[in-house]
């Protein structure tokens, strides 16, 4: 997988996580854009209306709504709803932050504590994509939380279970980087070196919500990336 994977996946790889009349749970690889960016790559979305319409044999084009993101080189569990009237209700769930995610990360400096909460105030610079933490509030910045704590060590890592309460920009990403804990293979965030096949060790492994059609409580975990580094803590 890595920049060219949207050239070689195809509706037929997509990982089911869950699948209802209103929702589709998928296990996003690494490597392919959510939505279309400046690549020029087929997105996620449209994969994911690929696999409706030929699995369901509908006429004309499907429906796929985008719920939430995952930036590109990240892997793991992400939501598309099925209906309108599904993506509505979900809009709304999220919004009150009534969906919870949990995120697993590879880092290999040790955070300055085995668990802590970490808040900051975020401002993007749409110019190199990318978002910077301060401390304080300043013009332009968007106030970010989320928790931490270690879960996993191996020779030369450490693996981090992380809880964010907002969600913003490449929140995670820049939070673990600021306190000098940057993820495996994120040069846009200070570590050394890119993966060999260009992702981040950033994994949305459960999202835990209510259904809001079916008024279930839901709990979709995704299995972890093939990439031998996850499988050194012990994990599957």
């Amino acid at each position: 997988m890595g920049k060219g994977l949207a050239d070689t996946y195809s509706y037929k790889d997509i990982e089911v996580l869950y699948e209802d009349n209103h929702l589709l749970a998928i296990n996003k690889p690494a490597g392919i854009a959510v939505q279309s960016d400046e690549s020029g790559d087929k997105p996620l979305i449209d994969f994911v209306k690929d696999y409706i319409k030929h699995t369901y044999n509908k006429p004309g084009a499907a429906f796929a709504g985008l719920i939430h993101r995952l930036d590109r080189p990240v892997s793991g569990v992400i939501l598309f709803a099925k209906t309108s009237k599904a993506l509505e209700r979900f809009n709304k769930l999220f919004k009150g932050r009534d969906i919870h995610k949990t995120y697993w990360a590879i880092v290999k400096n040790q955070p300055p504590k085995t668990e802590d909460t970490l808040i900051n105030y975020l401002k993007k610079n749409p110019q190199t994509n990318t978002s910077k933490a301060y401390d304080k509030e300043i013009e332009g910045s968007l106030r970010c939380e989320l928790s931490y704590k270690i879960i996993g060590r191996s020779d030369s890592y450490f693996l981090l279970e992380v809880n964010p309460v907002t969600g913003r920009h490449h929140q995670i990403r820049v939070q673990l980087s600021n306190i000098g804990s940057p993820i495996k293979g994120d040069r846009k965030y200070g570590f050394q070196r890119s993966n060999p096949d260009w992702s981040i060790n950033l994994h949305a492994r459960k999202i835990i919500f209510e259904h809001p059609i079916k008024k279930e409580p839901m709990e979709i975990v995704a299995p972890l990336p093939k990439d031998p580094a996850w499988h050194n803590f012990g994990t599957k």
